[in-house]
């Protein structure tokens, strides 16, 4: 198993959820961390029928013995009546619980109870530059993705396929979260058409047949269930007037490889570069969640379309990615607009393909991808 970044308690005292999608290795993380503990998984058809039946049956069982270290409740999704049972364990006995899910979706709508600021979120992403190591291969890694099973893989399009069709039928159509399964279905290919730009719901709605507010509803469906997220604008004192519409993003560029039915990725062309840029912008949100830093992450854009990729809501950082391996004037155009618009940016980067780091005389920094995401790492950035 690669050593992950997220670093858990050795021996928690407070109860956490860990959310993640399906597959980035919640479960293997756990069991790693936590070799010992009592372990439930709601998996198992028998475990969940037990439980579905007689929520009870968790306090019972921990008062008759007690447990020595965390209790962890893999798919707690799926039984959320547990989590009453898991309040007053936490209430009462001081029991610290792990919570395993790739969804909060059902909870919410369910109304189940979320412990009300007794237990702490953390979330998992999918694998990282770091944790692959000095074998990681930036053009495997946007043509697989990062899920570990699809990564470390060597037929990333079946195994991703899979993934997909699991999605469908054992995440939105078993839990019931829409009722129109092949125009969301529809629309999963067409938000991936638009991974990375800027959202026109109008557009999706049209393209699938559904209304606005359904395609704003089944976005959100992906966001709950961590499909992806989305990525506001940068428009705090702004001199000119920016683009405010947000961006959404796919947690894995492998799903929206197969989504938009993209064949394999080579440096140089345009489909390289928004795949660049989307592994990119999961690195980055994988080190602010992992570091558990209050930094946010925003883009900039002007009405006539030069834009920064990405910008920390604190403006120490600027980020643009590109895909070439020469970078010139015109790839700077979006860090250079934002320094007039924003005197206060502190350090603008220019990732790209180039084989070595280098500065521009008015302070734009042109650093390749893997310089840029060991920096990361490094701590270095943020």
């Amino acid at each position: 198993m690669l050593s992950r970044s997220l670093h858990l308690d050795e021996a928690p005292r407070e109860t956490f959820f860990l959310w993640g999608p399906r597959q980035t290795g919640k479960s293997s993380l756990l069991r790693a961390s936590y070799p010992d503990a009592h372990w439930i998984d709601l998996l198992k058809t028998d475990e969940f029928i037990r439980y579905t039946r007689s929520p009870a049956l968790l306090r019972e069982e921990l008062l008759a013995r007690p447990p020595r270290g965390p209790v962890v409740i893999d798919e707690i999704q799926k039984v959320p009546a547990l989590l009453d049972e898991v309040h007053w364990l936490i209430e009462n006995r001081r029991i610290a619980f792990a919570l395993c899910g790739s969804s909060a979706r059902k909870l919410r709508r369910g109304h189940a109870n979320l412990l009300g600021g007794r237990a702490t979120r953390r979330e998992l992403f999918g694998l990282v530059s770091q944790e692959i190591g000095p074998t990681f291969d930036l053009v495997r890694a946007v043509n697989h993705g990062n899920l570990p099973r699809h990564y470390l893989g060597d037929s990333p399009a079946r195994l991703l396929r899979a993934y997909v069709d699991d999605y469908l039928k054992e995440e939105i159509a078993a839990e019931g979260l829409v009722r129109n399964l092949p125009a969301f279905a529809d629309f999963l290919s067409a938000a991936a058409l638009s991974d990375t730009d800027l959202v026109n719901h109008a557009n999706i709605a049209r393209d699938c047949g559904v209304s606005a507010p359904t395609v704003r509803e089944y976005f959100q469906i992906l966001v709950d269930t961590l499909l992806g997220r989305f990525v506001p604008a940068y428009t705090k004192r702004p001199k000119r007037r920016v683009i405010q519409t947000r961006k959404f993003f796919f947690a894995d560029v492998g799903v929206v490889n197969i989504l938009a039915k993209r064949g394999r990725i080579e440096p140089g062309g345009e489909l390289f570069g928004k795949a660049l840029e989307s592994w990119v912008f999961h690195e980055l949100s994988a080190f602010l969640s992992y570091r558990e830093s209050v930094a946010e992450i925003r883009y900039w854009r002007l009405p006539s379309g030069i834009e920064v990729d990405f910008v920390t809501d604190d403006l120490r950082l600027a980020i643009e990615v590109k895909g070439t391996h020469r970078a010139s004037s015109e790839h700077l155009k979006g860090l250079r607009a934002l320094k007039e618009d924003q005197r206060s940016v502190k350090r603008r980067i220019l990732a790209c393909l180039e084989p070595r780091p280098r500065r521009t005389e008015d302070g734009v920094e042109i650093l390749p991808v893997g310089d840029l995401l060991a920096a990361l790492w490094a701590g270095d950035l943020l």
